[in-house]
């Protein structure tokens, strides 16, 4: 990956988006084996606990000679569905005066904290430090990276999503948008998941309303791929930033066949 200073990178967007289709390959292999690109290695494989208490991979944690990556997987079983399907807010402890997020969201991340926090502590040590995730994995991302600012002695993160939804009230937005100085928050306008859960969000059976707003950096894409899960997909997201960088292409994608979602780098 090119090394940068935080602001918006093409090349770097599309290197992170190849490593977040890898955290989908690691939760799919039953011995949890996935890409490492060339110039990294796994540094630790993170755990967390969907709705129920299920445990599985949702990520891992990534280190070269000058950076480390966090990668969090989307949504792949029906406990995370239903996990997503918890809209309720609660505080957000990691952080003072932190605001709101979504229940469902924030058990995931809370449950897999103290691993993440344990796993990166050796690892802060003046290397630029990137959080990256697709759909729930955004989210997740989003919820990681003040907390990783906020609670760690190294600068704070650069934060890269794609498709990711809403995760807290303006209060945590607010918090978010001070902690973190480059955040890129990529969103296809055909993709029905940075649209929910809805700026006001009633949970059935209940009176109460929630707020939820997106944190800032939203970078548009805009592709449509004929139905909405395909307007979701990592491989959407990587193929139209692909488009739009040309010249970055063979240099994230022809080192390591497979480790990059494109025709042609299978």
């Amino acid at each position: 990956m090119m090394k940068d200073n935080g602001s918006w990178n093409g090349q770097t967007a599309l290197f992170l988006a190849a490593v977040c289709g890898q955290t989908y390959v690691q939760f799919a292999n039953e011995d949890g084996t996935f890409l490492v690109p060339d110039g990294y290695k796994l540094a630790a494989a993170i755990k967390g606990k969907s709705y129920g208490d299920l445990i599985g991979s949702f990520g891992f944690v990534l280190e070269s000679e000058d950076t480390v990556i966090v990668a969090f997987r989307g949504t792949v079983t029906v406990s995370d569905w239903m996990a997503d399907l918890n809209a309720k807010q609660v505080k957000y402890r990691p952080v003072r005066d932190g605001g709101a997020t979504h229940a469902g969201f924030t058990a995931i991340y809370m449950s897999m904290r103290d691993q993440l926090r344990k796993s990166l502590a050796p690892l802060i040590d003046g290397r630029q430090l990137y959080v990256t995730g697709h759909s729930l994995g955004g989210a997740l991302a989003a919820l990681a990276a003040p907390d990783i600012a906020a609670n760690t002695s190294g600068r704070p993160p650069v934060v890269y999503t794609f498709g990711a939804p809403r995760t807290g009230d303006p209060a945590f937005a607010r918090m978010f948008n001070r902690s973190i100085p480059h955040m890129h928050r990529v969103y296809n306008t055909r993709d029905i998941v940075p649209h929910v859960p809805p700026f006001v969000c009633k949970i059935p059976r209940s009176e109460k309303l929630y707020y939820y707003v997106h944190v800032k950096g939203g970078r548009m894409l805009s592709f449509h791929n004929n139905s909405i899960s395909a307007n979701h997909i990592l491989d959407g997201y990587f193929q139209e930033l692909a488009g739009k960088e040309p010249g970055a292409v063979k240099a994230v994608c022809s080192a390591l066949p497979g480790f990059c979602p494109l025709p042609g780098y299978l």
